[in-house]
């Protein structure tokens, strides 16, 4: 059966191609009907390495892979990707949907299944620092559907592999203001398709101080103003095509400054 999203992808190539209308100029909406922005955090401090263009699989390997974390832009093309998860392009094709909802505490222990309709006008809703990240639901891609499998099939991961490691793909949306505390796991990648997204990292061996059920949002208003400069995280806000990697183990938050649409790509042993 020929799938819709074969048919939105030929209908893309179609109005680029044949008809010869430029994507980046013509076909996208801007924002793809994501809005919002959490007023005060557009200016960020950015002290991650910055990789404009590709490199190659050997420096990956020898700079970055184990080593630190990187901001990889220029390396990928998912502007049709970007296309088929715009706002309401997601809400024909999929808002009766089932997704399931993760608990935003560093450990995601309670799930919630809703319609990704719901989900978007209603559990969406803005994060606040007095939210308790125990009651906060957050979808970035527990046990996708087959169609969202199908969607997500369609997306160009990084060209960039770490031996003895194989990679899986997850897909999110955030509302502004959401995210996740600081936890670790493997190593792993994350695009920003709209909106933007704060990444707040430190190394395995430097654990920084928080309350696995506090919010990302209320780590960042209470308790990061008052670190000495030490204390204080590697970060940096990416934008839509950023990529961030971030190797095995490290320590990590998230802070969605906009309504956020996002891949991850994480890595695990064979």
């Amino acid at each position: 059966m020929f799938s819709y999203v074969k048919f939105i992808f030929f209908e893309a190539l179609c109005q680029r191609f044949i008809c010869g209308i430029g994507l980046h100029s013509h076909f996208f909406d801007n924002d793809g009907g994501w809005n919002g922005i959490e007023e005060g955090h557009e200016d960020t401090i950015c002290n991650i390495d910055i990789e404009n263009g590709l490199i190659s699989q050997e420096r990956f390997l020898s700079v970055y892979a184990s080593v630190k974390p990187v901001i990889l832009r220029n390396v990928t093309n998912n502007e049709l990707f970007r296309y088929l998860v715009g706002k309401q392009r997601l809400l024909e094709l999929y808002g009766d949907t089932s997704v399931r909802l993760s608990s935003t505490n560093s450990y995601s222990y309670a799930k919630v299944d809703v319609t990704l309709e719901n989900y978007i006008h209603t559990a969406i809703n803005t994060c606040s620092s007095s939210s308790f990240a125990n009651e906060t639901y957050y979808f970035f891609g527990d046990a996708l559907s087959a169609e969202l499998l199908e969607l997500l099939s369609a997306y160009k991961r990084p060209p960039y592999d770490v031996p003895g490691m194989t990679p899986a793909a997850s897909f999110g949306i955030g509302g502004v203001g959401s995210g996740v505390p600081f936890h670790f796991h493997g190593p792993g990648f994350s695009e920003v398709l709209y909106g933007l997204k704060h990444w707040l990292l430190y190394d395995p061996k430097s654990k920084p101080s928080f309350h696995p059920n506090r919010t990302s949002i209320y780590w960042y208003h209470n308790v990061y103003p008052n670190l000495e400069e030490f204390e204080k995280p590697l970060e940096c806000t990416i934008s839509p095509g950023d990529i961030l990697y971030f190797p095995d183990r490290w320590w990590h938050s998230t802070l969605n400054l906009e309504n956020c649409v996002f891949v991850s790509v994480f890595l695990a042993e064979y």
